[in-house]
């Protein structure tokens, strides 16, 4: 048997008499382990008696000997103790050591790591039960089981078939592929002696759930509108477990889906105005398929767009010219009554020279000889007619004319 040091050893035993030898059961029984040699009267190597004569090691028969039932706690175990022990029965008219079956006790220094174990098929929609273990060499101070499925686990201890003890805890999952590649960790830590931190093991198993193909996807490369003739890479992919096992490409016709190629590649040449693809992938578990792609080349514009486009430039055509002569007639109008009214309030000077035919008489006066040669001003409104460009022109002009009087 193994024992951790610091802790403690439950050491199942039984005994059975041989035959035609007499045990009497009604009379009082005493349990002994003898270290190292079968000899009791070795007093020395005498290390347990249940009668209390002798104790020199910490041990507990907890077995019903009446019963032939030897199971004896052995405590505070290390490596200085020897490994090989022997049982001995004694009643008042049976005694018997168990020479050639002797006990032996590893003890070592490291805990045992635990074992996780499942139960059920890993699969997705598949529930399983899922348990982490630990061999558990003294049931009065079993370890403590932690791990990353539930918090709080509450652990259970089982009696082996040889009598030896395991402490447990498990959870019942449905699995599905998000389980998948998922790390379980548990760990067990084991009490040693007082005032001493617990040893610690711990295990990890990776879950390997399998599933259908998921999230299959189509691309395409370049992506956007492409040139007519040109060569386009359509690529599908998914994830499963186990992987894919083949892809297919399907073109949508108007029969429906037709399928084109296999392989996770596929490349078009872009002959036809437009096409819609998927591809589908699929392993031992089933398939899934992708969304439609749609693939489009420059010339690719639908008949209802094209005759909304050109009936619209059309009417834009027709109603552009008409609009811009309509503005044409309403402007020149308003200009006209604009520009008559600001010509009636200009005042043109005109420098007009006049030939008086009549004799001046011999007796004019100095003050009227100086107003022949001053410059008589005359205002003068200009109004020019509708319908000449060329009087309209000359309205536009400053005119002076300087008048002498002879």
């Amino acid at each position: 048997m193994e024992a951790l040091s610091g802790s403690c050893l439950l050491i199942p035993c039984n005994f059975r008499a041989k035959d035609g030898t007499q045990f009497g059961s009604s009379r009082e029984i005493y349990g002994v382990w003898i270290k190292n040699y079968p000899r009791f009267s070795n007093k020395d190597n005498v290390i347990f008696n249940s009668s209390g004569s002798v104790n020199s090691y910490k041990m507990q028969m907890t077995g019903n000997l009446r019963e032939q039932n030897c199971t004896t706690l052995f405590s505070d175990l290390d490596k200085s103790k020897p490994n090989k022990y022997f049982f001995r029965i004694e009643s008042e008219h049976f005694r018997a050591t168990a020479c050639d079956d002797p006990l032996q006790i590893t003890v070592r220094d490291s805990p045992w790591s635990p074992r996780i174990n499942i139960s059920g098929e890993v699969k997705e929609k598949k529930s399983v039960t899922i348990s982490c273990s630990a061999f558990t060499s003294c049931p009065h101070s079993p370890p403590q089981l932690t791990w990353n499925l539930q918090q709080n686990s509450h652990s259970q201890i089982e009696e082996n078939t040889d009598g030896t003890f395991t402490s447990k805890i498990q959870q019942s999952i449905t699995l599905s592929d998000s389980h998948d590649g998922f790390n379980i960790s548990c760990s067990a830590t084991y009490s040693v002696d007082e005032g001493k931190p617990g040893k610690t093991k711990e295990t990890q198993q990776t879950l390997s759930v399998t599933y259908a193909p998921k999230e299959t996807s189509a691309s395409i490369s370049p992506s956007g509108l492409v040139s007519a003739g040109s060569w386009v890479n359509l690529t599908c992919s998914s994830r499963a477990n186990p992987p894919v096992s083949s892809f297919s490409w399907f073109l949508k016709t108007k029969d429906g889906s037709m399928k084109v190629a296999e392989g996770q590649f596929y490349t078009v040449n872009m002959t036809n105005m437009t096409e819609s693809y998927y591809c589908e992938a699929t392993n031992i578990l089933g398939h899934n398929r992708s969304s439609w792609i749609h693939l489009k080349n420059e010339e690719s514009f639908p008949l209802s767009t094209i005759l909304a486009v050109t009936v619209s430039l059309v009417v834009v055509l027709i109603f552009l010219p008409l609009c811009v002569c309509r503005l044409k007639r309403k402007n020149p109008t308003q200009q006209q009554t604009q520009n008559q009214t600001g010509e009636e309030e200009e005042i043109h000077y005109g420098d007009i020279k006049f030939s008086d035919r009549r004799a001046a008489p011999s007796s004019v006066s100095e003050q009227d000889s100086r107003q022949q040669q001053e410059t008589v001003y005359a205002r003068i409104q200009v109004s020019k007619a509708e319908s000449s460009s060329e009087q309209s022109a000359e309205g536009l002009q400053d005119l002076y004319a300087q008048v002498n009087k002879k």
